[in-house]
This record gives structure tokens, C-alpha cells and sequence, in this order.
């Protein structure tokens, strides 16, 4: 008798059913040709008694095989492998054998991305973490949002157009946002100037792939945003790094080089740059665009902070100033709501627009119209400038909070620079301690640390003062041992 309990592998500790264990074990033995076409199965209680499980376990199993194909049932007389399953080289059966088809690499060749690969983190969350800066979503209006969802994914006529027009955005969301992008930043645009997208990562994509071919230049700031200096890489394009100063982007810098080489594209983050949290000058803003004009590059607007002032109004985006239609402006309701609410948006001139429509169809079919249209509602019903106005006030006085526990617990070991908004502090450690030292508390952990500029980003928006007292007294723990 063919020892199938040794081929049958049961883990009663398994979330997976005992008689799914049987099936996938049979079909493994299948499939890697140690059971062959035609092969008779013991019956049900014989192979109960074999692998010791209860017989309707078993008969539960060869129902799973015989709906697949898998085996032939021949009532009161037989069980067998199915005949019209191929011959394959039958392998000595052992333990080892039992592993899945994907423990092993993949061997035909395909194409890297040079990115930081993150399956293997460990899913131990530390006591605190410092986030790189993100919105409290314990003031955020999310209740009122799914409420909002909830109520659409009940009503007919919400749900036949839920999914119309989402490879674009839903109109509704887009005619709101157009208003709302008119009213705050000056925006004179209309809908179809609009792209709805999965976060603003997926409009510096779409930008990058249409906009950047094999060697084009783009010019970004050092240091910058990592993940957009990756998506230019990854197409192919070539960086050009102009420094960062207490002013922003060096457009003096950006100028000499347009002198010297073609530049396609700048992509630049006018208010609270990633990582350093300055603000681009008007008197830059002005040069860039004029530079833009000059030399022909288009302008990646990364504007994903413009919400949060708090000591004067924000500067208009440059994508309000006269531009010829050579920027391309991009924003995010998630550092307005909630990081895991995923939604973007990129306005640029319909022609633009239509050509990214067309390659997001090839990777994505479009976005949650449900949840776009309830997010339309909250803008209409002055909801989101509601949350807006509340938020500012809190995360001023979060931000006041941290400045005077930096000045209190850490100015001998740190210098910094207080934003006049957004959501965080730029930190850099004084020489004489190592910003990595920080990775090693275990309690605490930072997201966005720059070990080139021996700095990290303090994201406090998202704590309340009891966390950000923690906070900086784990740090300070750590220099005082250095």
C-alpha cells in the first residue's frame, strides 16, 4: 500500500481546514508526479484510519479533489487520479518535498527595481513612533466620511454611478475639488484639468512615465523626497541635485545649470520641502517659473504640504501664476484626513491629463467612486475647511509644544530651524552625536531618518503632548549616553 501518510501533511495548528491540508496534500503529490493518472485512492475510512482523521473529514477532502478534477469518484468501487491529469517524472516522496512552489527564486529573468525592499520587517510596533509627518486621525472627519459611504452604498442611484468616470475621478469629486482648489490656492481651472489618483505618488508616476525618456534631466533638491528621486530613476531619467538652502530650492543653482545642458523637468516642493521643511521664497518662485519659460523645462509641483500655516497665509502655489500650462501641480488629501486614505490628485492641461488617464488604465481600472463621492460631499458641505481650521489650531500649538521641549531638553545636542507650517521639525544633530544612535532605542522608533545629514524629521502633528513629552525624553535619554 502506498504510504500516504507520509506524503498527507496535517497541521491541526493551522488556520487552514484539516480536509483543505488533505486536498493540497494530494494535489502537491499530483502535480510534482509522485501519484500518477489512474492511480487508485484508499477509500474514505481506510485513508481516515490512515492519516488518523474522522471519515467525513476525508470525504470532505475527495469532494474538494473531485469538483477540481483532480480524482475520479466511482461510487462503491473506486477512487482514483484523474486520467486527465499529465504524465510528469514521478519524485521520491519525503518531508522535504513538502514545501510550496514558491520557496524557491524565481529563475527567468526579469527587471529590478532598486528600491528598499520592506516584506521582511519585523511587525513589533516600538512604544512610540516619530513619523516623518502625518495628520492626527483622531481629529480627522473619517466618521462623517464613512457615514457619508455607508449611505451612497445604499441608494440605487448612487450605486449605478459609483464606478462611472473613476478611471479619471468621478465628476463629482472633481467639480468639488476644482471650486475648492479655486478658492485656496487660486487655481483657475475646470474638471477636466483634474486627475483623481491613487495618493500623490501615483501622480509623480504617471509624470515621470510620460513626461522623462531614457537620459532626460530633471533637477531635484539635496537632499529630497526619496521615493520621487527613485520613480525618475527608475525611468530612466538622470538627476541633476541643486542644494537646499534656508530659502528652498537654489533657482541661481538651477539657472547656471540650464545654461550649460537641457533640462526637461524640475521637480520641486515649495512649501515645507521634504525633508528640510523650508518654504521656497517668493523672489525664487518668480525665477523658477521665469527660468521655466526661458529654457523649456516643465515644473513637478509636489505640493503636499500647502494646508498647514500657521504664523501667515501660504504662498499661492506657482501653479496659479501665469505658466503657459508648464506645471504640473500635485497634492494629497492624506495629510489632510488619514495616511491610509489614498486619495491624489494631479491638475495639468486636459491634453496631460487624458494621456495619464490613458496609461493609469493600463495599471489601475480607477479609484473607489463610493468613497470619492462621499469625499466630494464633504468638501460641498464645508466639512473639510471645517476640519481645516480646527486641525491648524491644534497642530500650532503641537508644533509650539515640541519647540519648547527642543529648546528645553535638547539645544545643547541639536540645531533646527521652526517651520512656519506643515506637520514637522527638521532636527540635525550636532557632530559630536550620531543620528543613528537613535535606531537603537528600543522603545522608540523614527521613520525618516538622513544619516548623511546626521538629521531626522520630527513629525508632531500626530502626537498629542503626553506622546511628544515621551518623546523627547527617550531622545534626550540616548544623547546624554553618547
Amino acid at each position: 500500500m502506498f504510504p500516504f501518510e507520509h506524503i498527507i501533511q496535517i497541521d491541526k495548528t493551522s488556520k487552514v481546514s484539516i480536509y483543505k491540508q488533505i486536498a493540497f496534500s494530494i494535489i502537491d503529490a499530483i502535480r510534482n508526479g509522485t501519484l500518477k493518472a489512474g492511480t487508485h485512492l484508499p477509500g474514505s475510512r481506510e485513508m481516515a484510519k490512515m492519516v488518523d482523521v474522522h471519515r467525513k473529514t476525508v470525504i470532505a477532502a475527495y469532494d474538494e479533489l473531485n469538483a477540481q478534477d483532480w480524482i475520479v469518484i466511482v461510487p462503491r468501487k473506486y477512487v482514483s487520479v484523474s486520467d486527465r491529469i499529465p504524465l510528469l517524472e514521478p519524485k521520491k516522496w519525503n518531508v522535504s518535498n513538502a514545501k510550496t512552489s514558491y520557496e524557491n527564486s524565481f529563475q527567468l529573468p526579469f527587471k529590478s527595481i532598486n528600491a528598499k525592499n520592506n516584506l521582511n520587517e519585523s511587525l513589533v510596533f516600538p512604544e512610540i513612533i516619530i513619523n516623518d509627518g502625518h495628520p492626527d486621525v483622531r481629529l480627522s472627519p473619517i466618521d462623517e466620511l464613512l457615514k457619508t459611504y455607508r449611505s451612497y452604498t445604499s441608494k440605487n442611484h448612487s450605486i449605478k454611478n459609483a464606478h462611472i468616470g473613476t478611471d479619471q475621478g468621478t465628476l463629482r469629486l472633481r467639480e468639488e475639488l476644482a471650486v475648492f482648489l479655486a478658492e485656496t490656492r487660486g487655481l483657475n481651472i475646470l474638471p477636466q484639468n483634474i486627475l483623481i489618483t491613487h495618493g500623490a505618488q501615483m501622480s509623480i508616476y504617471l509624470t515621470a512615465r510620460l513626461l522623462l525618456s531614457l537620459d532626460a534631466k530633471v533637477i531635484v533638491g539635496k537632499p529630497n523626497y526619496p521615493i520621487a528621486n527613485n520613480t525618475f530613476l527608475e525611468v530612466g531619467a538622470r538627476l541633476v541635485e541643486i542644494a537646499v538652502d534656508e530659502n528652498g530650492l537654489d533657482v541661481d543653482a538651477i539657472e547656471e545649470v540650464c545654461k550649460k545642458e537641457k533640462i526637461t523637468a524640475v521637480y520641486v516642493i515649495p512649501h515645507h520641502h521634504y525633508p528640510t521643511t523650508v518654504t521656497l521664497s517668493v523672489e525664487r518662485r518668480m525665477k523658477l517659473l521665469q527660468l521655466s519659460q526661458q529654457y523649456s523645462f516643465a515644473i513637478i509641483e509636489d505640493d503636499y504640504d500647502y494646508d498647514y500655516h500657521y504664523t501667515s497665509s501660504p504662498y499661492l502655489p506657482l501653479a496659479s501664476a501665469h505658466h503657459n500650462g508648464n506645471v504640473i501641480y500635485i497634492g494629497s488629501f492624506s495629510k489632510v484626513l488619514d495616511p491610509s486614505l489614498r486619495i491624489g490628485f494631479m491638475v495639468a492641461p486636459e491634453n496631460f491629463i487624458q494621456q495619464c488617464v490613458a496609461l493609469r488604465k493600463l495599471i489601475d481600472v480607477g479609484g473607489d467612486g463610493y468613497m470619492q463621492n462621499a469625499l466630494a460631499t464633504l468638501i460641498k458641505n464645508g466639512e473639510l475647511k471645517r476640519h481645516l481650521k480646527k486641525a491648524k489650531k491644534v497642530y500650532h500649538f503641537r508644533r509650539d509644544f515640541l519647540d519648547a521641549l527642543l529648546k528645553n531638553k535638547l539645544e545643547k545636542y541639536i540645531d533646527y530651524a521652526l517651520p512656519s507650517g506643515g506637520m514637522a521639525i527638521w532636527i540635525q544633530l550636532k557632530s559630536k552625536y550620531k543620528v543613528l544612535e537613535l535606531t537603537k532605542v528600543p522603545q522608540l522608533k523614527i521613520m525618516r531618518i538622513v544619516e548623511e545629514q546626521n538629521a531626522f524629521r520630527f513629525g508632531f502633528a500626530s502626537m498629542n503632548e503626553q506622546e511628544l513629552e515621551k518623546s523627547i525624553l527617550l531622545i534626550e535619554k540616548k544623547l546624554q549616553a553618547m
